[in-house]
């Protein structure tokens, strides 16, 4: 398991140098700089010698807050590939699908061998993960390892509106005082002069599918949805293997929530896979019901549409 513990393709050559800061927004330079410095000089966990024994120095932790389309996933793989030492890198529903799959005591025991764990998307959707991120936090950095991790909440509103945060207020303040916040301003650079492509017909895809010489997948959108509410999002990528191209057919409006989450999940696995990708039927507007885009989940249905336009735009 640890060995897949590394960023994805689509990120795989980033660095501090290919990042390219918004200067309209200090707050980008300001989080390039002392991320940089922290991955070049990290804190060495050490013992620190005491009268009954020693222990060792906590691990830092960085906390990467903006919205999505402005680089915090860049600098997140930036520290990670210029860090030197033992390191991880995992999405946040991966984390806990390990965290499931190892059980508490097993999972922290295996972090602990890390020098640095980076988590991408950090979130908090229900009761069981804000305690078990707590819980995995509070027991990990201590020892010495350093986090960095990007999210689209500022860490003190993790939860909020979509489950009673209030009766989880210690626990997510604990989260919270674990790390330095880096604000991350900006628009989204995907947008920037973007045009709204239009999706292809089904002639289109046809013809599409006749060019492509290397392994792909064909699906109509009904049975990808279907699938997706069969397995775990950790598992999604399984689908994905071997494959270079996406195509979906029949794409339309999704109504149940549920669906469209793991759509979103499954669109960021393709995404960060850095494979193409082919859509027939409704334009990317009309993909989500205006209720979840404006909902509590909004970000995370901005993002997925951001990079829907990028791989398909």
């Amino acid at each position: 398991m640890r060995a897949g513990f590394v960023p994805s393709p689509r990120f795989g050559r980033v660095s501090f140098d290919s990042f390219q800061p918004n200067l309209e927004f200090e707050s980008q330079s300001l989080a390039l700089e002392r991320l940089h410095d922290f991955a070049q000089n990290p804190p060495r966990a050490h013992k620190i010698l005491g009268l009954f024994g020693g222990k060792k120095l906590e691990g830092k932790g960085f906390y990467l807050d903006g919205g999505f389309g402005v680089g915090k996933t860049h600098l997140l793989v930036a520290t990670w590939h210029t860090f030197q030492g033992e390191k991880a890198f995992l999405s946040f529903s991966e984390l806990f699908f390990a965290l499931g799959i190892l059980g508490m005591t097993r999972a922290v025991e295996t972090f602990k061998h890390y020098a640095l764990l980076c988590i991408d998307e950090f979130e908090l959707d229900d009761p069981g993960n804000t305690h078990m991120a707590s819980t995995f936090l509070g027991q990990l950095m201590p020892a010495g390892t350093h986090v960095v991790t990007t999210s689209n909440t500022q860490p003190e509103q993790l939860g909020q509106g979509r489950f009673n945060a209030r009766d989880f207020e210690r626990q997510i303040q604990g989260i919270a005082g674990r790390f330095l916040m880096l604000p991350i301003d900006g628009p989204d650079y995907r947008q920037r002069g973007a045009v709204l492509p239009l999706p292809l017909s089904s002639a289109e895809l046809d013809a599409l599918e006749q060019t492509l010489e290397r392994p792909y997948i064909r699906l109509t959108f009904s049975a990808l949805n279907r699938h997706l509410l069969r397995v775990h999002p950790a598992k999604f990528g399984k689908l994905l293997e071997g494959v270079e191209t996406v195509l979906l057919e029949g794409v339309e409006p999704i109504s149940d929530q549920n669906i469209a989450l793991r759509l979103v999940h499954f669109i960021d696995k393709v995404y960060d896979l850095d494979l193409k990708l082919g859509l027939s039927g409704v334009s990317l507007e009309k993909l989500f019901d205006s209720d979840f885009r404006f909902g509590v989940y909004q970000k995370k249905y901005g993002r997925c549409l951001s990079r829907l336009l990028e791989m398909i735009g």
